[in-house]
């Protein structure tokens, strides 16, 4: 992981908590992508809509449900995100451990995300001339490449 981009963890109380952190927000992550998690979802509304006569559907019974949903959308936002995160770092190294291992790359284009919205605007400019001129020399329609 590049130093500049997360900068130097030396503090061991530091590196042990968020390595909880990271253990315990790719296990809700995953865990919430299961179907089972929607049944358990859908089981808790439905619950939650049959205790409605009990509470004669008032204020409180529709500030439960209410609560309860804001509460774990701001965290689970937090949680996605810090997957998001990780998964975008982990697929922009293999990406750029393919860019260094292919001799006919460009290495140049390590750490590009690196970059100002200007030079990537220059970058895709040039990649887009250069898929003009190799549509040009073949035949896209028919699937005849040179």
């Amino acid at each position: 992981m590049n130093d500049h981009r997360r900068g130097k963890l030396r503090n061991p109380t530091t590196v042990r908590l968020l390595g909880g952190f990271q253990k315990f927000a790719q296990t809700v992550v995953r865990t919430s992508g299961h179907p089972m998690a929607f049944t358990m979802a859908l089981g808790i509304i439905l619950i939650w809509l049959l205790s409605g006569p009990f509470f004669h559907f008032g204020n409180t019974w529709l500030l439960v449900i209410d609560t309860v949903g804001n509460l774990i959308t701001f965290l689970m936002i937090f949680l996605i995100r810090n997957a998001q995160n990780r998964e975008s770092e982990a697929i922009q190294l293999k990406l750029d451990e393919l860019i260094r291992a292919t001799n006919a790359a460009h290495n140049s284009l390590l750490d590009i995300e690196e970059l100002s919205e200007e030079d990537l605007e220059k970058i895709k400019g040039r990649f887009e001339r250069l898929a003009r001129t190799a549509r040009e020399g073949s035949d896209v329609h028919t699937g005849a490449f040179p």
